[in-house]
């Protein structure tokens, strides 16, 4: 046989009634084979195949789908929960812009209860400085005062030690006894 469609040729010349056999010239009969076994397959494979294929496809694409809309679906929700927090971000700088303007005020608040408790306290200083200027005047004014009364006590008894003799201090020991008796006298 010089090539693959001599053994075709040949099958002509073989005898149809009662012998069968082996064809052993495999460069022959293989490409024979599985171009029949190919054929046949292509035949009656194609629709299996095809629904198979089909089938590969149609999971595919339910799969495809199936992850676009999970896709969509994971959007929408991002979207949603974008916005919430987009409005939980506004709500918290007007609180935060709330909270400036309340703590601007209540600072100036404070620095005005501050700047109004310090006059008071300046004014209950003074007033206590006025006082204890007072009450040390008066302190030494009464001092002064005892200094010249002790002074003048000691300088008049001086003075009546010196004039004083004995007869005129009898005298005047005698006169006042006799003032304490009328006077003793008068309160009975």
């Amino acid at each position: 046989m010089k090539n693959g469609t001599d053994s075709f040729l040949s099958l002509g010349y073989w005898p149809s009634a009662g012998s069968f056999g082996f064809n052993t010239d495999i460069l022959a009969t293989n490409p024979i084979n599985l171009s029949v076994v190919l054929g046949v397959l292509i035949f009656f494979g194609k629709g299996v195949c095809a629904s198979c294929l089909s089938y590969l496809l149609d999971n595919r694409k339910q799969r495809i789908l199936s992850t676009i809309r999970n896709s969509e679906e994971l959007r929408e929700g991002a979207i949603e929960r974008l916005e919430k927090a987009r409005a939980r971000l506004r709500k918290v700088e007007m609180e935060a812009d709330e909270f400036r303007v309340n703590g601007y005020s209540e600072i100036e608040r404070e620095k005005l209860n501050l700047i109004n408790s310090t006059y008071k306290n300046l004014e209950r200083l003074e007033n206590y400085k006025n006082e204890t200027i007072q009450f040390e005047q008066q302190r030494a004014i009464n001092q002064v005062r005892q200094r010249v009364f002790q002074q003048a006590l000691q300088g008049a008894l001086g003075t009546l030690n010196s004039c004083l003799n004995n007869e005129l201090h009898l005298r005047t020991i005698s006169a006042n006894i006799g003032m304490f008796g009328a006077m003793k006298e008068i309160t009975d």
